[in-house]
């Protein structure tokens, strides 16, 4: 017996590591090279090159891996009983968030082409380890709240646009770069804030309150500041709670407990008390939401990034198992069953991280055009794109077979993962509500997005009928609101086809329209229409590692 082999292992795939993440998805690739400016271009690309080969190295999976392995832990007080309010992260955590604001992460607001080429990389990013990408979101989106004052953005703007990871708790004029959290919703309210029950009383010194009361989800609690919501004289109020005072001793920033969540377990979470809390007014008394609200639209944004980023890693790696699989003869990716499957899931990357870009070229050109098409396209995009993303993962874990359903594989994290930002920055009611007000408040957003979709007009049936579909949608407002999912989903589809139609290749575009435009679908992913050219489609989203 001895000498025999019992264990010679045969038809594995090799991890999907040492590849340029970037560089190795075509549609994340073309949208760059379309919405980017022509002097800038080059250096996008070596950025975003240089960013996709550390998301796919071997070095930086293991960081993902262990700082969801070893998840942040509280520290209320130190040994001699002293209150310390600390989260306590793996030494992978710090290397992923610092790696991640180098590469400029939080840095959009002050460069050229700067919301496309951060987006790109925040998609790329979250295929690293999703968790830290949270922080940054928050203080990238800081920044457009924090200039409704400017005195407040000429102190923090500086640090939170900085390449500089500082994780030290000091006042911030003694940090090169600081990270920012925010915390609006309480137990009573959710996403009603406006049920906030946090007081805030003024202070001798203006524009100085003390703050009393909780916040029951707080992103973010290691950050340097918070943004929160309180109920001030004038009625809700935008407030930055800083954890360092000026003079260095710490502000009172209560954190009770972290949230034991089903994934983003990397990331910290908080519920936190404030009592007699300092804080600095943002904006006007009373005015808390609209001070606040270019920062939860740029959050909203981040969720359909991150969603997309999900869905192409989740994408990649079951095209990549099934290229490199053998079963009844031959490869996976040969059967034309698989590559159905693995067909339509990348029609649903592609279309998301297409939508998503287009979305973060219109924040760089600033125009009221381009301003107006967001406030509608931004909450559109936000649910149609995070709803898509558990599907796709729990369908592109089920091409690993019983592999995807094994710790090791990472299939698992991304289905953990998958459901989030469907629920964050305001959950799939909220932003089909949010739909509706933008329609009723501010007709020059509608008119906007059907600028956008009918860019395409006439250049697909299915798409000019879905459009006459969504008109008439529209064109009744009996029982809007009982309807408003289905608005919203026709909408986004509406806006996906007509970029595919312009932008994508034809086997692409024609597999979209027919399926999600045309009807020709069934209730599950690989249920295309025979007759499409899938095995390009396929080809297209195939990661060459």
């Amino acid at each position: 017996m001895a000498g025999l082999s019992t264990h010679t292992v045969t038809n594995q795939p090799p991890p999907l590591i040492g590849y340029d993440v970037f560089t190795a998805d075509r549609a994340l690739v073309a949208a760059v090279e379309r919405h980017t400016g022509p002097d800038v271009l080059d250096e996008v690309r070596a950025e975003l090159s240089a960013l996709g080969r550390a998301a796919g190295s071997a070095q930086v999976q293991e960081w993902g891996t262990q700082a969801n392995e070893h998840p942040p832990r509280l520290r209320t007080h130190d040994r001699y009983g002293h209150r310390v309010d600390e989260v306590d992260f793996h030494p992978a955590w710090h290397r992923l968030l610092g790696k991640g604001v180098s590469a400029g992460l939080t840095g959009a607001w002050i460069r050229p082409s700067g919301h496309v080429r951060r987006a790109a990389g925040f998609l790329v990013w979250t295929q690293a380890e999703a968790g830290n990408c949270c922080p940054l979101s928050m203080t990238h989106a800081a920044v457009p709240a924090l200039r409704t004052d400017p005195a407040l953005a000429a102190v923090w703007e500086p640090r939170l646009t900085s390449t500089v990871y500082d994780r030290e708790l000091r006042p911030a004029e003694q940090k090169a770069g600081v990270l920012f959290g925010m915390g609006m919703t309480e137990k009573q309210g959710g996403s009603d804030v406006r049920a906030n029950t946090t007081g805030a009383r003024p202070l001798s010194e203006a524009g100085a309150y003390t703050l009393t009361g909780h916040k029951w989800f707080c992103s973010a609690p290691m950050s340097d500041a918070f943004l929160v919501l309180a109920q001030a004289p004038e009625g809700l109020t935008c407030f930055l709670v800083p954890r360092v005072l000026p003079d260095g001793s710490r502000n009172v920033f209560l954190v009770q407990r972290l949230k034991d969540k089903l994934g983003n377990r990397s990331n910290a979470s908080a519920e936190v008390e404030f009592a007699g809390t300092w804080a600095r007014r943002v904006g006007d008394e009373g005015r808390g939401v609209r001070t606040i609200i270019e920062m939860v639209a740029a959050t909203r944004l981040d969720c359909a990034l991150g969603s997309a980023g999900l869905m192409r890693q989740a994408v990649a790696q079951a095209i990549h198992h099934c290229t490199h699989r053998q079963a009844f003869g031959g490869r996976l990716l040969d059967k034309p069953l698989m590559r159905n499957v693995l067909a339509d899931l990348a029609l649903e990357s592609e279309a998301a991280t297409t939508l998503a870009l287009r979305l973060a070229a219109a924040y760089d050109d600033g125009g009221e055009q381009e301003r107006a098409f967001l406030r509608l396209a931004v909450p559109a995009a936000k649910y149609w794109i995070t709803k898509r993303c558990a599907p796709v993962a729990v369908e592109a874990a089920e091409c690993l077979g019983g592999n995807g359903y094994v710790e090791e594989s990472g299939l698992p994290r991304l289905v953990r993962e998958s459901p989030l930002n469907s629920v964050w920055e305001g959950a799939g009611n909220v932003q089909a509500l949010d739909v509706l007000r933008a329609l009723q408040r501010e007709p020059g957003a509608l008119d906007a997005c059907l600028t956008e979709i009918g860019r395409a007009h006439g250049a697909d049936h299915r798409l000019d009928r879905a459009v006459k579909d969504l008109f008439t949608e529209l064109a009744d407002l009996s029982d809007i609101e009982g309807r408003a999912r289905r608005l919203v989903e026709r909408l986004a589809l509406a806006l996906q086809g007509s970029l595919l139609v312009r932008f994508a290749p034809p086997e692409v575009a024609d597999a979209f329209c027919a399926s999600r435009l045309g009807g020709d679908h069934g209730a599950s992913f690989g249920t295309l229409p025979t007759s499409l050219d899938l095995e390009t489609v396929v080809e297209r989203a195939r990661p060459i590692s």
